[in-house]
């Protein structure tokens, strides 16, 4: 929708395990640098953009969910609650790396068991961060957001801007390519 065009590649062996108490800064922008310099070896002649995104709730880091229950679980913590989304970028390309990230707090509202469990059971929840999509089904359980919405979505478009222009301006190689999210 911002006009990048872009192919998405899946950085396979990038280790998304959080390093004992890592700060959750650190590790979404250690996690984004390793998916971006993964995918680069295979692409040395295009710009890659690595990026990760972790929700945190009184002081818990949420990733994706790994099953249902976990999903359902998460929601329950979600449930009436101000939250974190943190993404890390960041944008390879001609040996050169930029990296950075962005926060937003989502506060959700008191969410009954019946809404957690419709939810979950729309498949929504899955391979999302904190177990939900605000673009999606769950945009009814926002009370509102200070921040940026694409960041939430997995992708903050004004900063991925920013480092592109920064890291090459005009002259950025011809494909870019998404480490994931």
């Amino acid at each position: 929708a911002a006009g990048f065009e872009f192919d998405i590649v899946e950085p396979a062996g990038v280790d998304e395990t959080r390093k004992g108490r890592e700060d959750p800064i650190i590790y979404v922008v250690r996690v984004a640098r390793a998916k971006a310099l993964r995918v680069a070896k295979d692409y040395p002649d295009c710009c890659v953009i690595g990026a990760d995104t972790i929700v945190i709730v009184n002081g818990e880091i949420l990733g994706k969910p790994r099953s249902d229950d976990a999903a359902a679980r998460m929601l329950r913590l979600l449930s009436g609650q101000t939250h974190k989304v943190l993404t890390g970028m960041a944008v390879h390309v001609g040996g050169r790396q930029m990296s950075e990230v962005r926060e937003t707090r989502v506060r959700f509202s008191r969410l009954a068991e019946s809404e957690i469990e419709w939810y979950v059971r729309s498949g929504e929840s899955r391979d999302k961060a904190g177990g939900y999509a605000i673009q999606g089904l769950a945009s009814r359980f926002v009370l509102d957001i200070e921040g940026s919405y694409s960041n939430v979505v997995g992708l903050p478009i004004e900063a991925l801007h920013r480092l592109l222009t920064n890291i090459g301006g005009e002259q950025l190689p011809q494909g870019l390519f998404n480490a994931s999210t």
